[in-house]
Formats: C-alpha cells, sequence, structure tokens
C-alpha cells in the first residue's frame, strides 16, 4: 500500500510542476490579451490589475477603423514571410537534394560552413549585407528584404533537407532513372513526396522566422509603406515618453493570431519534420 501511495504522490507532484510550468509559459499570452481590454489609464495603473475592471473593445474597433497603417503593415508582413517561405522552400529542396546525393571532397566543409554561419549573431553581417544591397539598388525594397532573409534562412534549411534526402534509399532513384526517368523527374515524382513533412518543417520555419524578423525590416526599409508589422510598430505605436499599451497588446493579439492558426494545424508535421530529420541527420 504504502508503494502505492508514493505512486500516486510522485504522480500528483510531477502534474503539479507540470502545470506551474504551463501558467509560467501562459502567463505573458493572457496579459497581452487582457491588456488589449483595457484602457490605456488602466494600463498604465499600479499595483495592476489582473482582470480589467471595465473591459473594452475600443483599441479593436479603432485598430480596425482608424489606424490604415496597420494593414499596410500587416499585408507587408504577410507578403515577405510568405515569399521568402516560398522560396527559401524551393531553394533549400534543390540545394539540399545537391548536397545529399553529389557527394564530392568538399561536402563536410559545406556543412561546417552552413552550420558555422549560424554562430554569429545577425547585427554581425547587417553592415556588409546593406552594403552588397545598396550597390545593386535594393535597399528599400520588398525583394532586397526578402532577399536577405532568404539568405539568413538558407544555411539551417539546406542542412535539414539533406538530412531528409539522406534518409531516402538511393535504389529508388536508380530504379526511376532505369525506367527512363531523368534527374529533375525523379526528384519531383519519387523523391519529393517522401519528405513531405521536411518540407512542412522547412516552410512553417521559414515563414515563423521571418514573420518575426525585426532587425532586418528596420535597417533595410526606410519607406514607411513598406515596412513589415515588428518594425511598423516599433517605429509608430512606440513612443519616446509614453505608450499605448492597449493599443500595442492589440496589435500583438492579432499578429499573433497566423502564427497560433498555423502551429496549431501544422504543429504534428513541423515537430516530426525537425525531429526525424535530427535523427536522420
Amino acid at each position: 500500500m504504502k508503494a502505492k501511495y508514493k505512486r500516486i504522490l510522485v504522480g500528483m507532484l510531477k502534474y503539479a510542476i507540470l502545470l506551474v510550468i504551463l501558467l509560467f509559459l501562459l502567463f505573458p499570452l493572457y496579459w497581452v490579451l487582457i491588456t488589449s481590454f483595457k484602457t490605456n489609464m488602466e494600463a498604465y495603473r499600479f499595483p495592476p490589475t489582473m482582470i480589467p475592471e471595465a473591459p473594452t473593445a475600443s483599441s479593436y474597433v479603432s485598430l480596425f477603423t482608424v489606424d490604415n497603417f496597420f494593414f499596410t503593415y500587416y499585408i507587408n508582413n504577410f507578403i515577405v514571410a510568405g515569399s521568402t517561405a516560398v522560396i527559401t522552400l524551393v531553394l533549400a529542396i534543390m540545394s539540399g537534394y545537391a548536397l545529399s546525393r553529389f557527394k564530392i571532397a568538399w561536402n563536410r566543409w559545406i556543412v561546417a560552413a552552413f552550420l558555422s554561419a549560424q554562430m554569429f549573431p545577425i547585427i554581425s553581417r547587417m553592415i556588409s549585407l546593406y552594403d552588397l544591397l545598396g550597390k545593386i539598388h535594393l535597399i528599400n525594397t520588398r525583394a532586397g528584404l526578402i532577399l536577405a532573409l532568404t539568405a539568413a534562412m538558407l544555411p539551417f534549411t539546406i542542412t535539414l533537407m539533406a538530412s531528409f534526402f539522406d534518409g531516402i534509399p538511393r535504389e529508388l532513384e536508380e530504379a526511376a532513372i532505369v525506367d527512363g526517368a531523368g534527374r529533375i523527374q525523379t526528384l519531383l515524382r519519387i523523391i519529393m513526396p517522401l519528405v513531405k513533412s521536411g518540407m512542412v518543417a522547412v516552410g512553417i520555419y521559414a515563414f515563423l522566422m521571418t514573420w518575426d524578423d525585426y532587425l532586418h525590416a528596420v535597417t533595410l526599409i526606410q519607406n514607411d509603406s513598406l515596412r513589415t508589422l515588428s518594425a511598423g510598430v516599433a517605429l509608430r505605436y512606440l513612443g519616446e515618453l509614453s505608450y499605448d499599451w492597449s493599443k500595442v497588446n492589440t496589435i500583438s493579439v492579432v499578429g499573433i493570431l497566423p502564427i497560433m492558426l498555423i502551429f496549431f494545424f501544422f504543429q504534428k508535421y513541423m515537430i516530426k519534420g525537425l525531429v526525424a530529420g535530427a535523427v536522420k541527420g
């Protein structure tokens, strides 16, 4: 009986610890949500109120009826994040397949270069990146921002896709080639359907990382009509002396929604893809 009670107590302790961790992780989301329904005066109150005393949706109404700039930033975010995800996925598939199937003496050095590129902070390459894009007249353009973000995504995504291709038996390609299929046809019809989870993982990873990007956007874009959501909010809605915290949190709630929906519907494929790629690599 003592052993039984001990197991029950241990189980209850584990669930209690998990509950505390869950509350700790979800509290910031809860705070953002309730602050969006407060007035700005109540948002500044100390001690803060855990539940809005007079809940109001005035920030949401103002955001969707008055602040036209918000929709500009929001649409720009979708354009940049979607374009970066698509371009990154295509290049990662092609480059990862080449890295996996065409073995040369420099393969290990290429992989090492990709991995070492992740060790350097983004700020360390912004000066040279700005200079390079300036020489080809892509500063203050969506194309320049998309290319910069794609370059930042490629080292990790190429390595990840290569690990997926390494897990596909070469005999499948050899059989397809014997039947008369070309290299591209084999990749499109035989290999890619077998690495769908990896493709989903790469696409979602690129989209999520681009959606939250701030440093590239604030450095490479000066035109307000071309700014993405994070840069636009920081430069327009956060003042030097005071913040409209209610509206800022309202924007945060609306900005989080696409990410939550994507993760909710595709988390199984993303986690499966990332874990499978790590094991195969």
